[in-house]
C-alpha cells in the first residue's frame, strides 16, 4: 500500500509540474506579443482594422503597419504595459499605450498631424489566427437571409480559411428562389458575407468559380434597350418596351427559348452561359455600405459575362476576412447587358478562395484559361477606358517586369476591350490580353 501512494503520489506530481509547465509556457506565448494581429482603432465611432505585425527582441519591440509600411515602428514592453509609436510618410505621428492581457492587446492612443491637432481614442488588437491542422474543406452553406447591400456591418455567415470551397446558392435578381419563392425584395440580393481567414486590407482575395448550374427551368429578362445604348434618334422611333421577358432553360440541352416568342422568333434559341452578376467585398474604412446594385473597387454588381465557371476574380480588400458576397445569378448576358436585366435567375454555386498577401490591385481583375482581363467600373466610358488599360498595364509591368516602352508594344500589338455593363450608373471596359501573346515572356512572379 506505501509503494502505490509513493506511485501515486509521484504522478501527482508529474502531472502537477506537467500542467504548471504549460501554463507557464502560455504565458510566455500570451505575454509576448511577437507576430500578426489585427488592430483596431476606434476613429470618431468608426472603426480602423489594419494589419499590424510586431518583433519583441529583449524588451524592444519594432514592426510594421499597413496604413504605412515605410514608417518604422518602434516600441517596448515593460511587463504587461506596452507602447509603440510610428511616423508615417505624411508627417502625422501616433503612439498608442496598453497592456497585454489574455493574448489580446487594449489601450489609447494619440495621433498628432503636422497642422498640431491631436486625434485620441481607444484600440484593441488581437491576432491573425493560424490555420487549423486537417487542410482545405469543403463547405455546404444553406442561406436563410440575403442581404440588398455590400457591407461590413452585417455579421458573417461563415468563417472559411484559403482553400476552402463553398457550395452554396443564391436567389434571382428579383429575390425569388429555385422554387419560385420570393425569399426577399429585389434588387440583387445577396448571399453571405463569407469571412475569409487571414485576409486582411492591403491583401488581395482570389474567388474562383468552380461551378454554377442552373436549378430551375425559367429566368427573366426586360424587352428594352437602356438608354446609354441607343441613339436619341432611334430611341425617338422604337417605344421602350419595360416588361418582363420570360425564358424556358433547357436544363439538359443548355439551350433558352422565348416562353412566348413572336412568329418571328419562334426559332430562336441561343447557348446558356452561366455567371454571376455580384462578387463584391465589403467596403473600406470611412466608407459607407454599397448597394447590392452598385459596383467600383470593392467588385460589386459588375455584370461581366466572363465571372463564370473556372476564372479567378481578384478583388482587393478592405475589411479584416474581405467579407465576401455572391448573387445575381444570370443564365446568359450578352456584352453590357443592354435590357438592363439579362437572363435573370437562381443559382447553386460552387467557388473557392486564396489570399494574395500585400498585393495592391487599383481594380477588380480576373484571369481565366485564355486573358487576364482588367475591370474599370467608372461613371463614363472614357473614364472606364483609361483606367482599364492602366490597370492591365500595370499588372504587365508587375508581373513580367516590363518596362513602359515594353508594355506599350504589348498592348500596342495583343491587347483586346470589351464592355461589359452599361444598365447601372457605373459603366464597365475590361481591358484584356490573350495569354497566347504573354507566351514568351516570362513571368517574374506567380501572384496575380
Amino acid at each position: 500500500m506505501k509503494c502505490f501512494r509513493f506511485f501515486l503520489a509521484v504522478l501527482c506530481s508529474l502531472f502537477l509540474n506537467s500542467s504548471l509547465s504549460a501554463q507557464g509556457a502560455n504565458e510566455r506565448t500570451e505575454s509576448n506579443p511577437s507576430g500578426d494581429w489585427i488592430l483596431i482603432t476606434n476613429v470618431y465611432g468608426e472603426s480602423l482594422s489594419e494589419r499590424l505585425t510586431l518583433k519583441l527582441e529583449k524588451s524592444e519591440l519594432s514592426g510594421t503597419l499597413f496604413r504605412d509600411e515605410g514608417a518604422a515602428l518602434k516600441g517596448s514592453l515593460k511587463g504587461q504595459e506596452i507602447l509603440f509609436s510610428f511616423k508615417e510618410s505624411g508627417g502625422d505621428q501616433s503612439e498608442y499605450k496598453g497592456r497585454i492581457t489574455g493574448g489580446a492587446l487594449a489601450g489609447e492612443y494619440t495621433s498628432i498631424g503636422t497642422n498640431g491637432d491631436r486625434t485620441t481614442g481607444t484600440w484593441s488588437a488581437k491576432r491573425i489566427p493560424a490555420r487549423p491542422s486537417g487542410g482545405p474543406h469543403r463547405v455546404e452553406f444553406v442561406p436563410k437571409t440575403f442581404y440588398r447591400a455590400f457591407s461590413s456591418a452585417t455579421d458573417p455567415v461563415l468563417h472559411i480559411w484559403p482553400g476552402d470551397t463553398v457550395h452554396t446558392t443564391s436567389v434571382d435578381a428579383g429575390g425569388t428562389d429555385e422554387k419560385g419563392v420570393t425569399r426577399v425584395l429585389g434588387g440583387n440580393p445577396l448571399t453571405g458575407p463569407f469571412y475569409v481567414e487571414t485576409a486582411m486590407p492591403g491583401d488581395v482575395l482570389a474567388i474562383t468559380i468552380k461551378k454554377l448550374n442552373l436549378n430551375r427551368d425559367w429566368a427573366l429578362s426586360d424587352k428594352g434597350l437602356v438608354d446609354r445604348a441607343m441613339t436619341t434618334d432611334y430611341a425617338a422611333k422604337n417605344k421602350q418596351d419595360w416588361s418582363d421577358t420570360r425564358w424556358h432553360l433547357d436544363l439538359e440541352k443548355g439551350m433558352a427559348t422565348l416562353e412566348k416568342p413572336s412568329e418571328a422568333m419562334k426559332d430562336f434559341a441561343v447557348p446558356v452561359h452561366p455567371m454571376l452578376g455580384c462578387v463584391g467585398v465589403a467596403p473600406g474604412f470611412g466608407n459607407a455600405a454599397m448597394g447590392s446594385g452598385d459596383s467600383g473597387y470593392f467588385g460589386g454588381n459588375m455584370d461581366f459575362n466572363q465571372i463564370a465557371e473556372r476564372t479567378t476574380l481578384y478583388l482587393g480588400v478592405s475589411q479584416p476576412g474581405a467579407l465576401l458576397y455572391v448573387g445575381d445569378g444570370h443564365a446568359l448576358q450578352g456584352d453590357g447587358e443592354l435590357n438592363g436585366n439579362a437572363l435573370e435567375t437562381s443559382m447553386d454555386i460552387d467557388f473557392s478562395v486564396e489570399v494574395l498577401q500585400k498585393k495592391s490591385i487599383d481594380t477588380p481583375r480576373a484571369e481565366n484559361a485564355d486573358f487576364l482581363m482588367a475591370i474599370a467600373l467608372s461613371g463614363s466610358l472614357d473614364s472606364a477606358f483609361s483606367r482599364a488599360t492602366s490597370e492591365l498595364a500595370t499588372w504587365l509591368q508587375n508581373d513580367y517586369k516590363l518596362s513602359s516602352s515594353d508594355v506599350a508594344a504589348v498592348l500596342g500589338t495583343s491587347i483586346q476591350y470589351s464592355v461589359s455593363e452599361v444598365a447601372d450608373r457605373n459603366v464597365g471596359v475590361v481591358a484584356k490580353i490573350s495569354k497566347k501573346a504573354l507566351a514568351t515572356l516570362k513571368p517574374a512572379t506567380t501572384a496575380k
